[in-house]
């Protein structure tokens, strides 16, 4: 009898099983969908998932050619956390199983700028120290400390600008291949920071734009350690590439300098009837405040005898005396109150010996018999002996 009863205790109840069915099936449906969720996040999380939609093409190509080729499209453009990344997967799987297409030529832009926290993944300014080209000072944890952040200086530096430039249509992006994506990131003008880009933000703060701030050698140009630079050669230079010339020099003058600017081919055909100042080198020397420094100071050429033979020396190169003198007018940006026109008057030009009621013949300047109608004085002021 105990032996009967002892089996039936030891045998183990039939809901027993129920449980024991119920927790196996649940630990399989467990690991099912977490092994499914590991792989479909590791999917969704490789750059050949964003590869995969067509309108992508650029930004993947652009991508591939650029420095930041080993770093997964993830690492960059979604925000760290559990929260945000189911969200952002589950966002791009649905959009995915749509197969949502682009109704539109609009080109691709980011709703939001990469926040630094994706950056300072690898970058920690604190840390890590940097390799900028040349001479560049870039002090980034100033830059830092004042909330500037990385995208207001390297916003290229994965792509390009390709939005900017208008390479993102929609009827472009057959002709996206790798090819194409080196050849958009091969100009460094639209990947690195350009110098417009520091010295605009310079300029708004108010913080210093002198050389020195930025470079550390000041960045003078081999062409004008030249000893003849200063005083011979800078304005044939000026001349073949006064753009060259503008980019550094138009942050030294305390006046605004406009009409140096290379012109867009738009503006070309939309300005074409307008009359607008021939902008060249000369005016760009008397505008430009920096140029006036020297400018203004009277050359070893001028003596005092130089006013008689100005005339011959300005036949031989008449654009030269521009840059310092106007023609027509009795001052200048320059405030050089000595022009062509501050001594040969209106009145004298168009053939006035023709007109001139008493033959005066070939003379050269005035005589007594001329203060019988002139003022002596007047036109002493100017014919000097």
């Amino acid at each position: 009898m105990d032996e009967e009863n002892k089996q039936d205790l030891s045998a183990p109840p039939r809901y027993r099983y129920k449980i024991i069915k119920f927790m196996t099936l649940t630990l399989l449906f467990l690991i099912v969908f977490f092994s499914l969720g590991a792989f479909g996040l590791e999917a969704t999380s490789s750059s050949k998932f964003c590869s995969s939609c067509h309108e992508m093409k650029p930004e993947v190509y652009t991508w591939k050619a650029s420095t930041h080729s080993e770093v997964d499209c993830v690492n960059c453009h979604i925000d760290p956390g559990l929260k945000q990344i189911a969200k952002d997967k589950a966002g791009g799987v649905i959009k995915d199983l749509r197969n949502e297409e682009v109704t539109t030529a609009a080109i691709i832009r980011m709703p939001t700028e990469i926040p630094d926290s994706a950056c300072e993944k690898c970058h920690n300014i604190s840390t890590r120290e940097f390799s900028p080209s040349g001479d560049i000072i870039i002090p980034h944890q100033q830059h830092s400390d004042k909330k500037i952040k990385c995208t207001q200086c390297h916003s290229s530096v994965a792509h390009g600008k390709i939005a900017d430039r208008n390479m993102t249509f929609k009827t472009d992006y057959d002709k996206w291949d790798s090819k194409v994506g080196k050849a958009a990131m091969a100009d460094l003008k639209f990947t690195r920071p350009t110098m417009e880009t520091c010295m605009d933000c310079h300029i708004s703060r108010k913080i210093t734009v002198e050389c020195s701030a930025c470079h550390t050698t000041g960045m003078v140009p081999k062409s004008h350690k030249k000893a003849d630079f200063k005083t011979n050669t800078h304005g044939l230079k000026a001349k073949t590439d006064l753009k060259d010339c503008n980019s550094c020099h138009k942050y030294m003058s305390t006046a605004k300098l406009e009409g140096y600017e290379e012109t867009s081919t738009m503006d070309k055909y939309l300005n074409q009837s307008s009359s607008t100042t021939n902008k060249n080198e000369h005016t760009y020397a008397k505008e430009n405040t920096f140029c006036q420094d020297c400018h203004k100071t009277r050359p070893t050429s001028h003596t005092k005898t130089f006013i008689g033979s100005h005339g011959a020396q300005a036949s031989k190169n008449e654009e030269k005396c521009y840059t310092c003198h106007d023609q027509n007018r009795t001052n200048t940006a320059s405030d050089n109150t000595v022009n062509c026109s501050s001594c040969h008057q209106m009145k004298h030009l168009n053939k006035w010996r023709e007109d001139h009621p008493i033959s005066v013949g070939n003379i050269k300047k005035p005589e007594e018999r001329c203060y019988t109608c002139h003022v002596k004085r007047t036109c002493t002021s100017c014919h000097k002996n």
